[in-house]
């Protein structure tokens, strides 16, 4: 698998999210809605998910795998790294 896309929208309100993100995998699979949060111990992605009836949410799409999570936050997160020095005063 190989992440052939990744699309940074930048989210210039104040507040954790700091951008929504979508990856194409194999310029053929499209994942859209992963959101870039500023945690306690730095940026983070999150999955796209939905509000169960109980109130909690799951993830609709996700990695099987820790390494496979650590190279799609990886590369998420240079992207977004990437779009900030284009434009230092979005997502700040």
């Amino acid at each position: 698998m190989k992440i052939t896309d990744v699309r940074v929208r930048k989210i210039a309100k104040e507040g954790k999210m700091k951008a929504i993100v979508s990856i194409t995998i194999d310029d053929e699979f499209v994942v859209h809605d992963i959101k870039v949060i500023e945690g306690e111990k730095g940026l983070f992605i999150a999955m796209p998910s939905k509000k169960t009836a109980d109130g909690e949410y799951k993830d609709i799409a996700h990695p099987i795998n820790k390494e496979t999570r650590e190279d799609i936050q990886q590369m998420i997160l240079g992207s977004y790294e990437k779009a900030l020095q284009e434009d230092p005063t979005a997502g700040a």
